[in-house]
């Protein structure tokens, strides 16, 4: 772990500067506003360990898949979330020296990423070879109110020389993917332009035929006043900018306004875009910075309102949970349903971008509680929308009738994953999606989304689990061979409990659904039957067989649910017993290695045991973490959280503390030594679910909406705020009491620590622990 950024409630703060560590500063400082962002990377040059990334959403390419042997059904492609033009560079020149953080001296650095008001700011000395001392001050935003711009303050007050200094803002649209199968450059330049203090380049994506078109217009300013400059426009290939240079006195700032935009053809007619990057342009000038700032502010203080969580006593974690909130904030906002949640968001490249099963198990209730209800749906719409690719999944896979098959990894509902093992078998992500329909009707109450569509979804992806078990004679009971479950340090093992669990219950979720759309919607319901050629009675009877005599693996001795068959062949020893320094596992030792050992990437068996707990009593919920947990190296982000809720559930407060502790601080500390490849967005919304299912004891069953909320040792206070069924509602614990206010009109019935109580519209109720 590193512990280089202080801690702050409200900031995340780099004192000194760690060139050693930039990238992962890079990662932890990136911003968004769900339609584009980039990485907290520098303005002027810097020659050191960097990579520049910017992103827009939605736009991507098909990477030729590389693999050292091909196999039927294999997909053809990695979908890459493109790095698009660096929008923010800003060169500075001193007389013949360049400005550059890695080859001068760097004193009073401190870069800060200020989370309340979503911006990024950073001040330094820095004295160049030939002894000339300049101080910088620079600030940058993306704009969540004109959310296809970006405004950028860079400042520069010479402190022992005068001279005549080259300030050169660009877009450089000659940039590459770091993680390129075959580093190949995506993009081909259309047209470009340049003019009095503006530029404007187009740029279209090869194969897939997106248009991106970024503009930019600067301003300068000397001691607070604008001036007129002259500009010399430049034009290389796929990079566009403007030299101005000044004379600067000792003491004299001279402040630069970069204001930039993306606009892509998701949401333009190519033919227009340029001129509606003018337009953009245009309106964000006019505004001016401060204006725009206000309104990010402002912007950033309604988005708090709704979904910060405070924790009174214990600053790590208070850091650590709004750091999470905002990225995910900064990430998606749930107004576009073509755009999903990408593992990485804009703070990096790897695992392509794309959508992954991590967007329904992880980061649905996070939107569900804290965003208009319409977020949520969005994203169920936009796997709604996927079906027709998940059955041509399937179909390539040798599945029939309309059995669909979602994918591991896409962008358009094709699957695109890039390594066998993933792609053919870890098939639980079909149950991921069943869940959060389920999830999402159980939270909402919206059956009528079922009858329009989560049915369609349920009844294919029950076709597929009809065809993908077969029926064992030796055990008399369906059983399902070669998957890989949620553990990804076991491939192509037999009956994963987790996969098997998830596969039965959805035939049975399915079996209530069409039973209530039927009663719902008895026209739609005929029409969906006749156009997906559903045969009723045979389909689920067939289902509910299926369900019934499922396979599911287990030790009666210990009492606990086995992972797998052949999982107590195993080696099985505690995480404790690997040697000091062999740790991450992934990272010092080989496939094979890890494959035969017992450690577990994440939570699978308790995966299942946190969806479903409801169905076991807390005896077996114990003894499986027990067993379980000492051998889980958490080597997924996904998986601490999964451990911090049950830890909660079972009264292991220490052990809850610890796993949150794990997954609010991931990347800021660099526990798995891989932050510097992005931020993990999607465990981000795991870090929530820590605070609010596990500290909050939130659940919602068919009796209602329930808290048996608790306040960690050394924490004086937990507060946070749900949405739920039309109501707002702020939950604050202390060590003494549970408070529940209600912000709505129209009382509440719940249950706070086994008690029922009703909360009047517009007052609070307090009940004691």
């Amino acid at each position: 772990m590193k512990h280089y950024l202080q801690h702050d409630p409200w900031c995340i703060v780099e004192t000194d500067f760690h060139r050693e560590f930039n990238e992962i500063t890079e990662s932890v400082m990136s911003l968004g506003n769900g339609r584009h962002g980039g990485r907290g990377s520098f303005e002027e040059k810097f020659s050191g360990k960097t990579l520049q990334g910017n992103y827009v959403a939605g736009v991507y390419y098909p990477d030729k898949t590389r693999v050292g042997w091909w196999k039927n059904g294999y997909p053809e492609y990695f979908a890459k979330v493109l790095n698009a033009a660096n929008w923010i560079g800003i060169d500075i020149d001193i007389e013949y020296e360049s400005l550059d953080l890695n080859t001068c001296q760097v004193r009073d650095f401190r870069r800060v990423l200020n989370m309340q008001e979503g911006y990024l700011e950073r001040q330094f000395v820095a004295t160049l070879k030939s002894g000339k001392s300049l101080k910088v001050s620079a600030k940058r935003f993306c704009s969540i109110v004109d959310d296809e711009a970006g405004a950028i303050r860079y400042a520069i007050t010479p402190l022992n020389f005068d001279a005549r200094i080259t300030i050169t803002p660009y877009i450089d649209g000659a940039i590459r993917n770091r993680d390129a199968n075959y580093d190949e450059t995506f993009w081909d330049e259309v047209r470009k332009e340049t003019a009095y203090g503006e530029a404007y380049i187009e740029l279209r994506t090869r194969k897939t035929g997106f248009h991106v078109a970024t503009g930019m217009c600067v301003s300068v300013e000397q001691d607070g006043a604008k001036i007129d400059y002259q500009s010399q426009p430049i034009k290389y290939e796929k990079y566009v900018a403007n030299r101005i240079s000044l004379d600067c006195r000792q003491g004299q700032e001279t402040a630069i306004y970069k204001y930039a935009v993306n606009l892509s053809s998701l949401n333009y007619d190519p033919d227009t875009i340029i001129q509606k990057a003018h337009q953009s342009i245009q309106h964000i000038t006019r505004k001016g910075f401060d204006k725009m700032l206000f309104e990010q502010k402002q912007a950033w203080a309604d988005k708090w309102k709704m979904a910060d969580i405070v924790i009174d006593g214990d600053v790590a974690a208070q850091q650590g949970i709004r750091f999470n909130i905002f990225q995910l904030n900064q990430t998606y906002t749930g107004e576009d349903e073509r755009l999903n949640i990408g593992p990485k968001g804009f703070t990096g490249e790897k695992y392509g971008g794309s959508t992954y099963w991590d967007t329904e198990a992880y980061c649905l209730p996070f939107y569900l509680a804290t965003a208009d209800q319409k977020v949520a749906r969005n994203l169920l719409i936009y796997r709604y929308k996927q079906l027709g690719k998940a059955i041509e999944n399937a179909q390539k896979l040798g599945f029939r009738a309309g059995a669909a098959l979602y994918p591991m990894v896409t962008m358009n509902g094709e699957e695109c994953h890039n390594e066998w093992e993933i792609t053919f078998e870890e098939i639980h992500r079909n149950g991921a999606i069943a869940y959060a329909i389920y999830n999402y009707v159980r939270y909402t109450g919206d059956e009528q989304y079922l009858a329009n569509y989560g049915l369609e979804v349920l009844i294919a992806i029950s076709r597929f689990w009809t065809q993908r078990v077969n029926w064992s004679e030796a055990k008399e009971q369906y059983v399902m061979l070669g998957v890989t479950g949620p553990n990804e340090y076991e491939n192509n093992v037999n009956n994963n409990w987790y996969t098997n669990y998830l596969a039965a219950w959805t035939r049975r979720y399915t079996i209530e659904a069409v039973a209530t759309v039927k009663a719902l919607a008895p026209d739609k319901y005929a029409d969906l039957i006749d156009r997906i050629h559903f045969r009723e009675e045979k389909e689920l009877a067939t289902a509910g067989q299926i369900a019934e005599k499922m396979f599911l693996p287990q030790d009666e001795k210990r009492g606990v649910l086995l992972q797998q068959e052949g999982f107590l062949d195993k080696d099985l020893m505690p995480v404790s017993d690997i040697p000091k320094g062999q740790r991450p596992i992934n990272q010092h030792w080989s496939w094979d290695r890890i494959l035969r050992s017992c450690f577990i990437k994440q939570a699978d068996v308790l995966q299942g045991l946190y969806f479903f707990e409801d169905e076991f009593d807390t005896e077996t919920l114990k003894r499986n973490f027990d067993f379980y947990e000492p051998m889980t190296v958490h080597e997924s982000s996904l998986s601490p959280c999964v451990h911090s809720i049950q830890a909660s559930k079972l009264g292991m407060v220490d052990k809850a503390y610890e796993m949150y502790l794990r997954t609010a601080r991931l990347d800021l500390d660099d526990y798995n030594n891989d932050t510097e490849d992005g931020c993990h967005i999607t465990s981000m919304a795991g870090t929530w679910l820590a605070v609010v299912q596990g500290f909050g004891g939130m659940r919602v069953t068919e009796e209602g909406l329930s808290f048996r909320p608790y306040c960690p040792a050394g924490w004086q206070s937990l507060a946070f705020k749900i949405r739920y069924r039309g109501a707002l509602l702020q939950i604050t614990t202390t060590q003494q009491d549970v408070t529940v206010q209600n912000f709505s009109d129209a009382p509440i019935t719940l249950s706070v620590l086994g008690q029922t109580i009703t909360v009047a519209g517009e007052s609070r109720q307090t009940v004691g622990i």
